[in-house]
């Protein structure tokens, strides 16, 4: 079974439910995650949920402790070897680890954020599982390779495949369900990002615009800074718009932008009201998405020493699958003299703006539809590889359109 969700569905509610209505049958479980932060995610809901339920941790070497947050589960425990986990209703890890398991076979599984699955790393696992239902998100990132993959498009055996187009392609009737809310993104934000990035699967928002509001204990002081938060407050979107320029990855001012945004978020007060009841913003609620790994540390450095050193700095492809109140995001386009492939894919784009609950601000230098209108899409077509739509020359212009109503100069 596979199972598409937008942003927010849902899908680790659906996972952990599936889970403990499955292991009432006494046979194990296994869940396959992609990441280990996915792992530990899905193990502190699972655990909080039914602290009765014996979870096991399938660890690699690296990572054979449990993370503080699961520290204190007296229910979790993590090994190294299946076998030392058999006393386990459930078990969760890798694909990466669960690769390296040689025998043993299960009733069944689920594979979380299955699109981020590369179709070899399905083939090494699948055979240890009966049935498999497969969770994730069509519109997010691709799986990711770190070699040239062209010349395997439109290949049978072609590894860069996500494991649910491989088994859709090779299995007939295999049912598709998609889940048609989310409960993530707020009534300003579902919109944007089901027309952005979900036309052939629209989704709605799960709240009405009256039950998400973000309000501040303090005034601004009339700078672009306060102006662009009282828009994201009212909207849910925010457009920081620096001076046009071509730049470096780094660059020093978007950096030292994002870091000032996330500091007045926190220094006028910041309250978020919605369906959970009203909270004050804290650091561990704002999250700053990038592209790259080197803008990660330029502005961990440009937070270092202030109010928002403890916020989350993360790249697209390691955010995939989190949750946050508000996000700074640096704008992949930005300061560039070209629009490459990689800073086109509409899932980069999609990930960065569908993190939020409340509010989602962006920041980026002035051009970038120029920039677009000079780059038209002009991806290769290979035989046997369907076309993806909305490419992400066509949801980046609809983006930035929309955002050019929520949009202060700096």
């Amino acid at each position: 079974m596979v199972v598409d969700s937008p942003p927010g569905a849902g899908k680790s509610t659906l996972v952990v439910r599936a889970v403990r209505e499955t292991v009432a049958d006494g046979d194990q479980r296994v869940v396959v995650a992609q990441t280990n932060s996915q792992v530990d995610d899905l193990i502190e809901r699972l655990a909080a949920e039914d602290p009765g339920m014996k979870i096991g941790r399938l660890s690699s070497q690296q990572h054979s402790q449990l993370s503080d947050r699961l520290a204190d589960c007296p229910n979790v425990v993590s090994r190294l070897k299946i076998g030392d986990l058999e006393d386990c209703a459930v078990v969760i890890g890798t694909a990466a680890k669960w690769a390296t398991i040689g025998e043993g076979t299960w009733s069944g599984a689920i594979i979380d954020e299955a699109y981020q699955m590369r179709s070899d790393m399905l083939l090494r696992v699948a055979n240890r599982f009966d049935h498999i239902m497969f969770v994730g998100d069509p519109g997010q990132l691709d799986p990711f390779a770190t070699v040239d993959t062209d010349s395997w498009k439109g290949l049978a055996w072609d590894p860069s495949m996500s494991a649910v187009e491989v088994m859709l392609a090779n299995n007939s009737g295999i049912p598709v369900h998609r889940l048609p809310v989310s409960w993530r993104l707020p009534a300003t934000a579902a919109p944007l990002v089901s027309a952005a990035f979900y036309p052939f699967n629209p989704f709605d928002a799960g709240t009405t615009a009256g039950q998400r509001r973000m309000t501040y204990s303090t005034r601004g002081l009339g700078k672009p800074i306060d102006k662009l938060l009282d828009i994201a407050a009212e909207t849910g979107w925010g457009w920081y718009e620096l001076p046009a320029r071509h730049t470096l990855r780094t660059d020093r001012e978007a950096m030292a932008a994002i870091a000032a945004i996330a500091c007045r978020l926190l220094e006028r007060g910041t309250e978020t009201h919605s369906e959970r009841g009203t909270s004050t913003l804290t650091p561990d609620r704002i999250a700053i998405g990038v592209a790259h790994r080197d803008q990660t540390d330029a502005v961990r450095a440009a937070l270092a020493g202030t109010i928002a050193a403890a916020v989350t700095v993360d790249t697209a492809n390691r955010l995939q699958g989190r949750e946050y109140d508000v996000t700074v995001v640096l704008h992949p386009l930005s300061g560039r003299r070209d629009a490459s492939a990689f800073h086109l894919e509409a899932g980069r784009l999609c990930v960065l703006a569908s993190r939020h609950r409340h509010a989602c601000i962006m920041v980026g230098r002035a051009g970038i539809s120029e920039l677009l209108d000079a780059h038209p899409s002009a991806e290769p077509v290979h035989l046997g590889v369907a076309l993806k739509f909305p490419d992400g020359w066509e949801a980046n212009q609809r983006v930035l359109g929309e955002l050019a109503e929520c949009s202060v100069r700096a």
